[in-house]
């Protein structure tokens, strides 16, 4: 048995082991605008889900990862890995079911209002909020950096302009932002396989170096590895981009973006402890070029920019159609540039006012936004599968049982609270 499961199209004899749906949970909710029509109409591939995926994983959090990990050692970067990785596709598997089981085309927040109600609208609207917010904080200091490093470009002058173009792309909509991921990405896949092969056949990586575990640190790194994995509010974006024309591959598409993640999450780290060790920089690509030489200095701040740019376009176009949710206001018109710039400007003034670290933020957003997003979509499977409006193309399979969710409501819990006990500085000194 697959954790996924295909079925076959809605007919009026429920898929065994599916309840027929009851109703939606809310009566009053609209028959679909031609808005939603116009919305569903927009189609990607499934290799720009995949994409999709992994430019929104593959972004800030990659390039702090080996400094994450510099004290606890590669193989307790590789152990956190494996268990967010894990726990937060099957958290995944459970938003696309949810998704496919809703009629309207809504976000993240849209389906925990639908099924939960105001409560749960409002937490994962601000867990959305939070997380794309301490990640553009992020982009916004390191793009600035990397522009300067590239160009030598005033850094004010770099954010800016990567805000720009980031926002055009996020304001034209999911077909642009899945073309241009696609295209970005193979780029990046080759930039990181060169700096990587370079490494490796160049000045070499010391075993000592990667074969390190010290398990007191797997709690510090989880916080960002949450971070890096957190993925789950693009998936109604990706399911309505696949389901008139590939739903079948929609399960192929998490399974393989989050596997690709998963891989290159593990290679960099690799090659930079296995290089450098404890030296590494708070952003990787700065003390990794270094070591190598002027060209791969360069090559490697082109990766990260690059990094930076996949993940600021799926996270922000996903927090503005969030917002456009929130505020039950229409797609396109007046509105989505509102939405645009209430996701964009916030960040730039924090950030220019200088109140916003690239680690800390990353990890504050990481912990306090994972706990929800990660076991919201448990609650979510069950209450849309009483209370769905339509059945689904394809449902999770033995990933759904209890003894999984409530494992993934205790792992993210924990991580909350240890955001909560950093912030209010009860943590240990080791762990800072």
């Amino acid at each position: 048995m697959t954790a996924t499961q295909n079925l076959p199209a809605a007919s009026a004899t429920p898929p065994q082991g599916v309840s027929k749906p009851k109703g939606a949970a809310n009566p009053a909710t609209p028959a679909d605008t031609d808005q939603d029509l116009d919305y569903r109409a927009s189609t990607i591939t499934p290799l720009q889900g995949v994409a999709l995926i992994f430019g929104t994983n593959i972004g800030a959090g990659i390039l702090s990862l080996p400094y994450a990990g510099r004290n606890g050692g590669f193989l307790a970067l590789v152990l956190a890995l494996l268990i967010a990785g894990t726990l937060t596709t099957i958290s995944m598997f459970y938003v696309a079911e949810v998704s496919l089981r809703t009629k309207r085309p809504l976000q993240l927040s849209g389906l925990a209002e639908h099924y939960l109600g105001n409560w749960g609208r409002w937490a994962v609207f601000i867990a959305i909020m939070v997380n794309g917010i301490g990640a553009l904080i992020a982009y916004a200091a390191g793009s600035g950096e990397l522009i300067h490093n590239l160009t030598g470009a005033p850094e004010i002058v770099g954010t800016l302009i990567f805000f720009a173009i980031g926002t055009a792309i996020m304001y034209k909509g999911l077909e642009a932002t899945g073309v241009t991921e696609m295209l970005i990405t193979a780029g990046m896949a080759t930039i990181i396989l060169i700096l990587c092969g370079w490494t490796f056949i160049g000045p070499g990586i010391e075993m000592a170096n990667v074969v390190v575990l010290h398990p007191y640190f797997i709690i510090p790194i989880m916080n960002l590895a949450v971070f890096t994995f957190m993925a789950q509010y693009v998936v109604p974006e990706m399911v309505r981009g696949l389901e008139q024309d590939h739903s079948a591959q929609i399960s192929k598409a998490i399974i393989a973006g989050m596997v690709i993640t998963g891989f290159t999450l593990s290679l960099v780290p690799f090659a930079a402890l296995g290089l450098m060790g404890e030296k590494v920089s708070e952003v990787v690509t700065l003390s990794w070029g270094e070591e190598l030489g002027p060209a791969a200095y360069y090559l490697a701040n082109v990766f990260a920019l690059l990094a930076m740019f996949t993940s600021f376009m799926a996270i922000g176009y996903t927090t503005m159609r969030n917002i456009l949710d929130m505020a039950h206001w229409p797609q396109h018109g007046w509105q989505r540039g509102l939405a645009v710039a209430l996701t964009a400007v916030p960040p730039l003034i924090i950030c220019f006012a200088g109140m916003g670290g690239f680690v800390s933020a990353l990890s504050y957003a990481g912990g306090l936004a994972g706990v929800v997003m990660s076991i919201v979509p448990v609650m979510l499977l069950r209450a849309s599968r009483a209370r769905g409006d339509r059945e689904p193309a394809w449902q999770v399979g033995w990933s759904a049982h209890p003894l999984i969710q409530w494992t993934i409501i205790a792992v993210y819990g924990l991580a909350g609270l240890y955001s909560v006990g950093t912030i209010l500085g009860l943590v240990p000194a080791g762990w800072q």
